[in-house]
């Protein structure tokens, strides 16, 4: 008898679940067709889909999908009754008297829709899910000074200044009230000064996303403010330096530097080495010096010393441009502070880096291409040499080689670095020159396959390298594969770098002088006036560099020849107006140019003309 009405209850069960089958599939295909009917704009059938479905099952999904049916129809009477009955059911819903506004603000009852977004931002309570909904609804209205006005009533009630402070800088962000956004940022870094990092992350993000120049006016504004309110607080000072290197105002950053290193001096200069690092990694060595010469006053006993000695002599080298010559005076100055520096710092694997400079030194400048081996050989002979360094010195060495003509013996070091350093920069930085001896070499299929590998790479300046070099030869290959031009210009280009410059200079006007047109004359005329900037000869070079500008304006050597054109005209022929000139065009005609950040700091330093009304920066 127990089984048989066990078996019963089975039965009946059955057959209950089979009777309501129907029923879901019937409610599952009533919703597709409702948002069928509703993306396909046939509101009122997809309207009465949704009245039959909420009826059914009052959820907010429906709700929300029927409501905004009535919308669409201009049904403003049934929709206000839909939410007026919802918010009896669901009194703490409180978005739901935003959709009440909307619907009243639709049909253009303006007062009364205030009127009720203004009472319910007064409704709000502790309850931290009801005040999220709340101000999403604002927003999804169109209104985020109310979303703003619910965040500051919430945080009114709580008596609690530091909550929201993410949600209002978002709304401030998106409404313009840059301002207010930073002091949300800063009253929080009041409070807790270790949330610095994250403030600078979101900052970083809006600055990079927002080209509204009222935002880096308002943070400037605001920082300014806070420190002149509160000058000992270290980390408004931090943040002032920190903005200043986001936007390259080296110059300011340096002072911002001098000021945290003046009230706090347990920090050892520390602000200043960053300042003097990054200045110098953006080509503004006036700045890096500076810095790295005002962590050297604090004398041996400062734990930076040692990397600001460094630091200013690699400086001192990198101010010396291959492409412009060096005094003789200076040069020899120069290698005599290296040589003090070595006295009181020695040889060693820290110094390593003012060891390859002053090889290079002797080498390209001073004629001793025997002694620069020797320190190059030195370094490589160093106990306990990291790899990294010993690589970056043969790399070096094979430079040197090249440069005083034992081309295998430098592509045998280049080899060695490259399967040293497969998966790294440096590997794919002597893949480069290899394929550039190969290019020297003439044997320019090889080379050009290698560079196409190389315009991939993760260094944009080894991928921009190779990517000229390859179009340069690619450009170049004559019909007969017999490259004659083009092998004629790999070896006058080889002359040059070794320093020959008269052999490199007649080789360069040879090929000029052997036909009427050729795609190399463009590169031609860069690499003669290059020669000529080395001779010192610097009228005949502006000469040859504006008629590049003026016959090859589409050029890839546009840029560089627009750069270098400025540069000559600001340091030698004394015409600030004609580099100032320069640097615009190069800014405004180039912006994807890899000089554009210096040209746009050249620009700014250099005197302004009388009347500034169509300043482009």
């Amino acid at each position: 008898m127990t089984r048989f009405l066990s078996h019963k209850r089975w039965l009946v069960s059955l057959a209950f679940l089979l009777c309501l089958i129907p029923s879901c599939h019937s409610q599952q295909t009533q919703e597709q067709l409702a948002a069928h009917y509703y993306s396909s704009g046939q509101f009122e059938q997809a309207a009465e889909c949704y009245e039959t479905l909420y009826n059914r099952a009052p959820n907010k999904f429906y709700y929300q999908m029927l409501f905004r049916s009535y919308l669409e129809l201009g049904s403003f009477k049934s929709a206000e009754r839909l939410v007026e009955k919802r918010i009896k059911m669901y009194p703490k819903d409180l978005y739901l008297h935003v959709d009440l506004g909307r619907s009243y603000e639709l049909r253009g009852e303006k007062r009364k829709s205030t009127k009720t977004y203004d009472a319910v931002v007064e409704m709000v309570s502790y309850d931290t899910k009801q005040i999220a909904e709340l101000a999403q609804a604002f927003e999804t209205a169109g209104h985020p000074e109310y979303a703003i006005r619910v965040y500051l009533t919430a945080r009114s009630k709580m008596k609690n200044d530091f909550v929201y402070v993410s949600e209002l800088a978002t709304l401030y962000e998106r409404t313009g009230n840059y301002e207010a956004m930073m002091q949300e940022y800063f009253d929080l870094l009041d409070k807790s000064p270790n949330m610095m990092g994250s403030i600078q992350i979101n900052l970083q993000r809006v600055l990079n996303e927002t080209s509204n120049p009222k935002l880096v006016d308002g943070l400037r504004n605001t920082l300014i403010q806070r420190v002149q309110q509160h000058p000992d607080n270290k980390q408004y000072i931090e943040m002032m330096l920190w903005f200043s290197l986001q936007q390259k105002d080296f110059q300011f950053a340096m002072v911002q530097a001098k000021a945290i290193d003046a009230r706090f001096p347990d920090l050892d200069g520390e602000p200043l080495m960053r300042v003097a690092s990054i200045a110098r990694s953006n080509a503004d060595y006036d700045v890096s010096q500076q810095c790295y010469a005002a962590v050297v006053k604090k004398g041996p006993q400062s734990p930076n010393y040692f990397a600001a000695r460094v630091g200013e002599l690699d400086v001192a080298f990198a101010r010396i441009n291959r492409l412009f010559p060096i005094e003789n005076k200076r040069l020899m100055q120069l290698l005599d502070n290296y040589r003090a520096a070595f006295d009181e710092l020695g040889k060693n694997y820290q110094t390593v880096p003012l060891m390859r400079n002053y090889a290079d030194l002797l080498a390209y400048y001073a004629d001793s291409v025997q002694a620069a081996a020797d320190i190059l050989y030195d370094i490589l002979d160093l106990p306990k040499l990291p790899p990294k360094e010993r690589d970056e010195t043969k790399l070096a060495l094979g430079d040197l080689l090249l440069f005083a003509g034992e081309v295998w013996d430098a592509s045998l070091l280049y080899m060695q670095v490259e399967k040293a350093n497969k998966n790294d920069v440096l590997g794919a930085q002597a893949k480069f020159k290899n394929a550039k001896l190969s290019y020297y070499n003439g044997d320019f299929l090889w080379a050009k396959s290698q560079l196409d590998v190389l315009r991939a790479s993760t260094s944009k300046l080894i991928a921009n390298d190779a990517m000229e070099l390859s179009l340069l030869i690619s450009d170049n290959m004559e019909d007969d594969s017999t490259f004659g031009m083009l092998s004629r210009y790999a070896e006058a280009d080889l002359l040059l770098y070794r320093n020959l410059l008269d052999s490199a200079w007649a080789a360069f006007d040879n090929i000029s002088s052997s036909a009427l047109s050729h795609p190399l004359f463009d590169e031609v005329l860069y690499q003669k006036a290059r020669i000529r900037i080395q001779q010192q000869r610097y009228a005949e070079a502006d000469t040859l560099l504006q008629q590049l500008v003026d016959f090859y304006p589409d050029d890839l050597l546009a840029d560089d020849a627009l750069m270098l054109l400025a540069q000559l005209n600001e340091e030698h022929l004394n015409n600030p107006a004609r580099a100032r000139s320069c640097y615009e065009k190069v800014i405004l005609d180039h912006p994807a140019s890899l000089y554009v950040d210096q040209a746009r700091r050249r620009y700014r330093a250099l005197p302004q003309p009388e009347s500034n009304e169509n300043e482009p920066l």
